[in-house]
């Protein structure tokens, strides 16, 4: 049987799959020949079989002799289940044995398209392609049967590992077809039939994540887990400021300790800081205590340059400040400035969010490895094909000389789709000409991070007799993103879609401004974004404009979105998270039902002891609805969090137990930005260097967390992000209602005792 393969080397299969020109290759073959197609050994990692067993159906699955099926997950796993989502919905429109399914990771490779593992978008943008790869599948094994058994392909059924043919019941096992199916032409994607949802086995099923095993028996490698023959490990002293460079280095004290190998300078690049290098003095060494004790022995003097200056808490002050006058007109809608006049009431305040870190469990790592076709890298990344971009631009490469290698991600949130930690490691390998790790400390990832832009929205009201809004004023203030890439002294259209233009109330008189605002940090992108400073003023305010109005804040946020309907964009161009809002409508019955469902389950304001309050907010993020309702203790002094409620309606859902996963650990981490988790910055140095300073809610203050999730079969939206922009509004509200202070400003631990 093995004579029947053909063996294929990388450039071989570059060529036949136009790997070089990019784009989702998802009906690449390998070649014209009719022979079974081997899968190329290069393309996956993790396999536990010999490549030489499996035949290719498709990019994304292979079928053993013996009958196994491969999926290749091109997603990284951090903890999110993507490893089981996708190739669960591949299995079920295949119609596979999940049982006897094998998953491996995906390397870098263009050929799978957007490997960006970010956004709350690897099921939402290839949930139909996942199925369609399946279906391409099945097809192939049906007309194989069909062939060997004497019918027509319609007549054949494909479940559970089988092709039966419906009338006589006679089958054969995916073993029995697998070179013959293989040897089948892919069939064009837009003539296949996709399964109807009453037909599901998998979709919609709450399966055990197939890593779970590894996890549990500390099997699972990690970015820091790589072990390469001939490795030295590094640890990188950085340029405490952005945008200083070194001035002079000592390093006779550090070479002195035992196990350094040598002292190498980083030199950096110019600003802006996009996915380079940090300029620093890297300590390579035989291990990593040896690495990191002797870089505690440099002796540096940096030029810090002029964000030395920067100071987090005179920034906010001046972007509050700034908040005070209009700036730049982005909206406006009816006479604002007449509708406060007539108003029978007005309402007017300020929220302040501060620079917030990733603070995943583990720091980045990254190990490089240069030879002569090429460099290679073994990373906790995101985005593989970023970084395997950023080497090749560093070392004068071409994309398909790096090959990258994804580990397990120990948490991501953003932070590991920056592959700087991996330029890092290939600059040192290409120096040393030997493998290098390089392991970031705690300290490193808290100090050195891309931040969470700091933030002042000031949001103004008008109100009628009967409480409605009749005049709404924005002004925000804050860093944005595209300025870590290029010259930006203002905020991106897509970052005011994520809650500034796009609030959901039915509101005649709008004014909307937007302030400049200079980065001193590198900005990054955080779990949800900059929906955590928008939900947070929105979902305040709309408070204390129901306290202001009289009306239970359940009641007033119902009223404010008003009748059912769709949304249309406030302004002419809208992100929409890179989905056509045609068929992804933000619907405002969908919002209520959230809102409707969150109170009911929570038990909205049952519980009248003393000091117990309710707070609720709800916000529209990656494309899904979430309502959350927060229940407080106070006891004049500080408040103890009981419980948190989430509604969520990220439409279809392919597993169950791992979207609620995520959305508890949301709750959590939304929890963090409400009470604790704050970065601040003196000397353009950022002052925390690990968790007694940068703190995250504990064992003992987490409360009880309940997620309920909202029946729907549309296509699939957003789930690891959307569940946190809700949740400090929430806590904020239910302090108020439980006889708190109205805190505007996060964390809450700057005015209370926490």
């Amino acid at each position: 049987m093995s004579s029947l393969l053909k063996k294929l080397n990388r450039r071989d299969f570059i060529q036949a799959t136009g790997l070089a020109g990019g784009g989702l290759m998802l009906g690449a073959s390998l070649g014209s020949s009719a022979a079974p197609r081997a899968v190329p050994a290069d393309i996956i990692a993790g396999a536990k079989t010999n490549n030489e067993d499996f035949l290719r159906l498709n990019l994304f699955v292979e079928l053993a002799l013996d009958g196994t099926v491969r999926i290749v997950c091109h997603r990284s796993e951090m903890g999110q289940g993507i490893r089981t989502g996708l190739p669960q919905v591949l299995a079920d429109e295949m119609g596979a044995d999940w049982s006897r399914v094998q998953v491996v990771q995906g390397q870098g490779n263009s050929a799978y398209g957007s490997q960006n593992t970010d956004g709350s978008r690897s099921v939402r943008d290839f949930y139909v392609p996942m199925r369609q790869m399946g279906a391409a599948a099945r097809e192939m094994l049906r007309q194989a049967a069909a062939s060997q058994l004497g019918v027509a392909a319609e007549e054949l059924k494909v479940s559970a590992h089988q092709v039966a043919h419906i009338n006589s019941g006679k089958s054969l096992s995916f073993a029995q077809l697998a070179t013959a199916a293989a040897k089948q032409a892919m069939p064009k994607l837009d003539s296949l039939a996709l399964k109807a949802s009453k037909d599901f086995r998998y979709i919609g099923k709450s399966l055990s994540i197939v890593d779970m095993p590894e996890m549990l028996q500390g099997k699972a490698d990690f970015g820091v887990d790589v072990q390469l023959p001939n490795m030295v490990h590094a640890s990188i002293e950085r340029c405490p400021v952005l945008g200083g460079s070194l001035k002079s280095l000592d390093a006779s004290a550090a070479k002195k300790v035992p196990g350094v190998i040598d002292v190498i300078e980083i030199a950096g690049k110019p600003l802006p800081a996009a996915f380079n290098a940090l300029p620093g003095v890297a300590v390579i060494a035989s291990n990593t205590w040896a690495a990191q004790q002797a870089r505690k022995k440099l002796k540096i003097e940096w030029h810090l340059g002029d964000n030395a200056a920067h100071h987090s808490g005179r920034y906010q002050e001046k972007l509050k400040q700034d908040n005070q006058q209009p700036g730049k007109l982005i909206y406006k809608n009816g006479d604002v400035q007449q509708a406060f006049d007539q108003a029978q009431s007005i309402v007017e305040a300020e929220y302040q969010v501060p620079y917030l870190a990733h603070a995943a469990m583990e720091p980045v790592a990254a190990t490089a490895q240069l030879s002569a076709d090429g460099c290679e890298i073994w990373a906790c990344s995101q985005t593989p094909q970023s970084a395997q971009g950023s080497v090749a631009r560093e070392l004068g490469l071409k994309p398909e000389q790096v090959k990258v290698h994804v580990t397990f991600l120990g948490g991501g949130f953003g932070r590991k789709s920056k592959p700087d930690f991996v330029v890092e490691a290939a600059i040192l390998a290409k120096a040393l000409g030997r493998p290098v790790k390089v392991t970031w400390s705690r300290e490193d990832d808290m100090q050195f991070d891309y931040l969470h832009a700091i933030n002042a929205t000031r949001l103004k009201a008008g109100l009628d007799k009967k409480g409605n809004i009749t005049s709404w004023q924005g002004r925000t203030a804050f860093p944005s993103i595209g300025a870590t890439f290029g010259p930006a002294d203002s905020m991106a259209a897509w970052e005011l879609d994520q809650g500034f233009t796009d609030f959901p109330f039915a509101v005649d008189n709008v004014e909307l401004h937007r302030q400049t605002a200079v980065a001193h940090m590198r900005i990054g992108w955080l779990r949800s974004v900059i929906n955590i400073p928008l939900a947070f003023a929105n979902g305040c305010f709309t408070d204390e404009l129901a306290v202001k109005a009289g009306i239970d804040s359940k009641q007033f946020l119902l009223q404010a979105i008003g009748a059912d309907r769709n949304l249309q964009p406030r302004l002419k161009k809208y992100s929409n998270y890179g989905k056509d809002i045609k068929q992804y409508p933000m619907q405002t019955a969908r919002a209520k039902a959230v809102i409707n469902t969150v109170c009911e389950r929570a038990g909205w304001h049952q519980d009248k002891s003393e000091g117990i309050g309710y707070g609720l907010a709800y916000h529209y993020s990656f494309l899904s609805h979430i309502a959350v309702v927060a229940k407080v203790k106070w006891d004049g002094s500080k408040p103890k969090l009981l419980e948190l409620h989430c509604a969520c309606d990220a439409g279809q859902l392919v597993n169950p137990d791992r979207v609620k996963s995520q959305l508890e650990g949301a709750m959590i981490f939304g929890t963090n930005i409400a009470l604790y988790s704050e970065i601040t910055v003196a000397d353009g140095q950022v002052e925390q260097t690990n968790f007694d300073g940068y703190r995250l809610t504990r064992m003992n203050e987490c409360p009880e967390i309940f997620i309920h999730l909202m029946p729907a079969d549309d296509a699939p939206r957003g789930v690891g992000e959307p569940g946190v922009p809700p949740v400090a509004p929430a806590i904020i509200n239910a302090i108020v209602n439980a006889g708190g202070p109205r805190i505007r400003k996060l964390p809450a631990a700057k005015t209370l005792a926490l």
